[in-house]
């Protein structure tokens, strides 16, 4: 299975970029699944109902979240119709909408989609670990799935890099998101799940983590409140990552970055 995830769409110019580069990339990569972590696209503090139709329109499949999810406050009726807009699993019970999506592809393979948030320098969710636990008594690889892909969104590159080793084996790819800057950490764990501690910003880089520069160096210069922190506006460039998984055991045989558009190296894989 050949799954595509781009990291955090940030506002308008990550929104233009994704239907931008959404032909080309599905032209040279092939993929069968379309993944998108879509929390900071409505001006960079959540999703709105018309962004997620906008993407499923793009052939998005499966929409994921994270601490912004519910900046946007006409999403929370939303969501709990729209099974294939995630919120992290492990929000208290109660909360509305799923942190999980099983997705059909035509040929009748299944590929569970998982949202989790970590808790280092984020707020105070339940467990992660236990949360993804539960989720995986009923899921196995190879039996009663095909894939298993985590959003697994988060500051510490350490509670990342541990989720993922905590796994290896029982899913096919952990790919962090939330610091918007795309590492190089790409790679296939000795169990056979993949893991890169964030794929990256689908926004502007002529910025601070997709935010005007003056905003955010006034914030840090003189340590006072300024304007509202407001997404940069110029030519974004997409970044997430290709990653494909065995069809019998569902355990990954490649990743690589998707990076297209201006500033960054661009690197499309190759089929």
């Amino acid at each position: 299975m050949r799954i595509l995830f781009i990291g955090d769409v940030m506002g308008r110019s990550g929104r233009d970029a994704l239907a931008k580069h959404m032909p080309t990339l599905k032209k040279a990569l092939s993929p069968d699944v379309v993944i998108v972590n879509g929390e900071n696209s409505a001006h960079g503090i959540g999703i709105t109902p018309k962004i997620c139709e906008e993407f499923y329109a793009l052939g998005v499949d499966v929409i994921t979240t994270g601490n912004h999810v519910w900046d946007q406050r006409e999403i929370i009726p939303y969501i709990a119709r729209d099974p294939r807009l995630l919120r992290p699993l492990n929000f208290p019970k109660h909360t509305p909408g799923e942190g999980l999506f099983i997705h059909t592809l035509p040929n009748g393979s299944k590929i569970a989609v998982m949202n989790a948030m970590a808790r280092l320098f984020m707020d105070p969710l339940d467990d992660p670990f236990a949360k993804i636990d539960d989720v995986l008594q009923n899921l196995k690889m190879g039996q009663n799935i095909s894939a298993i892909f985590i959003d697994f969104h988060g500051e510490a590159t350490s509670e990342k890099m541990a989720l993922a080793h905590y796994l290896d084996g029982r899913v096919s790819a952990v790919v962090g998101t939330h610091t918007h800057m795309p590492t190089a950490d790409g790679q296939i764990l000795n169990g056979g799940t993949a893991f890169q501690s964030d794929a990256g910003m689908t926004g502007d880089y002529n910025s601070v983590i997709g935010v005007k520069p003056e905003i955010s160096t006034y914030r840090f210069t003189r340590k006072m409140p300024g304007e509202k922190m407001v997404p940069a506006e110029g030519e974004a460039t997409v970044c997430g990552c290709l990653i494909v998984t065995d069809d019998k055991t569902g355990k990954a045989t490649s990743i690589d970055s998707v990076i297209i558009g201006p500033r960054l190296k661009n690197n499309l894989p190759t089929i």
